[in-house]
């Protein structure tokens, strides 16, 4: 299988209807602890290192990373861009100070060059691939900052963390098709490597990808 368009994998419907009812789980101290903040945590990372002031986390959910790239970094602006109206109504709640947009990864609706870093944590999978890099591509600055995270499929214990609910309405690139994909989309990669965490690697098999806008 390969990367393929929403209507294949039926992902408007699951972005909302699914994560709508799904969004309480998603906050979840220990899913955050567990599974969502040591990604979050090499996302700032990343930001504050560039220095990076306009952004855009798209595939937000309930906001909670980009609350917290608005709480730490203090950048110009913060878009958190979500397909999700349920997920939103949360992301709204937990912050005043992002500019929260209910748009499609692949339609963002911002203006071209208007951020200088893009990044996405665990909502890769969901969109049409191609068309979501194209779209980054379309609003970053030249020489922005792509970020993204996504389940390494081939380690052993992926299949756990890809429920039944979502298989046939997700795709996870392995690590050398999602690099494929980025330069496709003409970005420059900058590295590519397991997100740190503070269990085994095997057990949450994630991986960082950076690239660099043409």
């Amino acid at each position: 299988m390969s990367a393929t368009t929403p209507p294949a994998r039926a992902y408007h419907r699951l972005v909302t209807s699914g994560w709508n009812r799904l969004a309480a789980i998603y906050n979840n101290p220990l899913a955050q602890r567990f599974g969502y903040r040591p990604p979050q945590d090499e996302i700032i990372d990343q930001l504050r290192r560039a220095n990076i002031r306009r952004i855009a986390d798209v595939g937000c959910g309930t906001g909670i990373l980009a609350a917290r790239i608005q709480q730490e970094l203090h950048p110009e602006v913060i878009y958190g861009c979500d397909a999700s109206p349920g997920m939103l109504r949360q992301a709204k709640a937990r912050s005043g100070q992002v500019n929260w947009v209910n748009r499609r990864a692949e339609d963002l609706g911002l203006p071209a060059g208007s951020v200088d870093a893009v990044v996405s944590t665990h909502a890769f999978h969901f969109f049409d691939q191609p068309g979501a890099l194209a779209e980054f591509h379309r609003i970053l600055s030249p020489g922005g900052l792509l970020a993204i995270v996504v389940i390494n499929p081939r380690s052993r214990f992926a299949p756990l963390l890809q429920p039944t609910a979502i298989q046939g309405v997700a795709y996870f690139p392995p690590p050398a098709e999602m690099r494929e994909l980025i330069v496709a989309a003409g970005f420059r990669l900058v590295t590519q490597r397991p997100v740190r965490r503070p269990i085994p690697e095997a057990f949450v098999p994630d991986q960082l990808t950076v690239a660099r806008s043409g």
